[in-house]
């Protein structure tokens, strides 16, 4: 390996500690002004959850669609593509708020939604690439530039909301820096990351039949419920872990707001720091440690009777939901031939918890109260402790 080649992905891997940032920063920045838009909308809550669900229609279909594309044209293409989407998505729901036009807001979303998901797909084939080349555990690390940049997103808006800057600025600025910084940083990219030689049957084929085949590899399979049990965990607390402790432990909006800080740090602290457990000690014990780490958190949670106790055990929670997804993904990049349609194949598997996550444990929440609703997210991290080793590298 050459030194001018080594530069090469060392400059391509600091790009796309940005690239990922970027995503996590315009989710958050939507997430972060969804009650000034319904306000601005007149809808009840009930239609916000209709108009929200164009996010993630939009989403399956990015996700669907990018393994195939990427394996045709290679993982750049896409990710421009992709960001693209993203920005355009997000100025039409700046200018569908402003006008009070929900039909606006909802195709601004079905877009946001579509360029999010391909370019998680496109972004993680990309990175898997890169750490196999340099031969060093980085998918951990990438996905925790995602999430600092859904904490600086939180925090721009929540600065733009204090100074009642109207959505369509805030939106229309994050775009304009969105498109700056891809068309700086893509050219720093290789050209053909995940592109395959396809045969005429493969070029026809479409993306759903090709996800089809690659679940039927038991390998792949395997490490795709895991992957399930570990993103329903994480994404069970993003979208109710306040609720549940104010609900559960009684405490106010602002201590239950404060332990999901605490989940997100763990998050956090557990993505930066995976790639060197994992290259001490590898997959599968760090992954059955991550495991039985959410599983006693979410046990302290669930059974803790007290809210010291409890912030504990959402810690616990954090850390061990921490490295599923992204160590899930590197494992099914494994073999060069084909990943760009398992991972799009995992990472659909991943978002579906998130999607199938909160109706599921709303329902149950209300019938049994938001506390005994985990139980179900245990099971699923139980199942997924059980299949950890099916992450084995080959």
């Amino acid at each position: 390996m050459t030194t001018a080649y080594k530069q090469d992905l060392r400059i391509a891997r600091n790009i796309l500690f940005l690239l990922f940032a970027l995503p996590g920063l315009s989710f958050a920045s939507w997430i972060s002004r969804t009650p000034a838009v319904r306000d601005l909308l007149h809808v009840s809550t009930a239609e916000m959850g209709i108009i929200l669900f164009a996010v993630a229609a939009g989403s399956l279909v990015g996700l669907l669609a990018a393994g195939s594309v990427v394996a045709r044209k290679g993982a750049r293409l896409v990710i421009i593509g992709s960001f693209l989407m993203i920005v355009i998505g997000f100025v039409a729901i700046g200018i569908g708020a402003a006008l009070t036009m929900v039909t606006v807001v909802m195709g601004g979303l079905i877009v946001f939604g579509c360029g999010f998901g391909a370019a998680e797909v496109a972004l993680n084939v990309e990175g898997s690439a890169n750490e196999k080349a340099m031969n060093r555990t980085l998918l951990p690390t990438f996905h925790g530039f995602f999430s600092v940049g859904t904490l600086i997103g939180a925090a721009i808006g929540a600065g733009a909301m204090a100074i009642h800057m109207p959505i369509m600025a805030h939106f229309s600025i994050l775009g304009l820096l969105i498109t700056a910084l891809l068309f700086y940083c893509y050219r720093y990219l290789p050209k053909d990351t995940g592109k395959e030689l396809l045969d005429a049957a493969a070029q026809k084929s479409s993306a759903v039949k090709q996800l089809l085949e690659v679940w039927s590899e038991k390998r792949t399979l395997l490490i795709g419920i895991m992957v399930l049990g570990m993103a329903f965990a994480e994404g069970s607390a993003n979208d109710w872990l306040p609720l549940i402790m104010v609900d559960g432990y009684g405490v106010s909006a602002m201590a239950g707001s404060f332990i999901y800080g605490l989940f997100v740090a763990a998050m956090t602290m557990g993505r930066f720091t995976g790639g060197w457990a994992l290259d001490r000690y590898g997959r599968v014990w760090v992954l059955s440690g991550c495991a039985i780490a959410a599983i006693l958190g979410l046990l302290l949670v669930i059974w803790g009777q007290n809210y010291f106790v409890a912030s504990v055990g959402v810690v616990l929670w954090g850390l061990g939901a921490s490295l599923g997804f992204p160590v899930g993904l590197s494992a099914v990049g494994d073999e060069p031939k084909g990943a760009a349609t398992r991972v799009g194949a995992v990472a659909t598997s991943g978002y579906i918890a998130a999607l199938v996550g909160p109706p599921l444990l709303g329902f149950l929440g209300e019938h049994f109260g938001l506390l005994r609703a985990l139980i179900v997210v245990l099971i699923g991290l139980v199942i997924s402790a059980s299949l950890t080793r099916s992450a084995r590298p080959i």
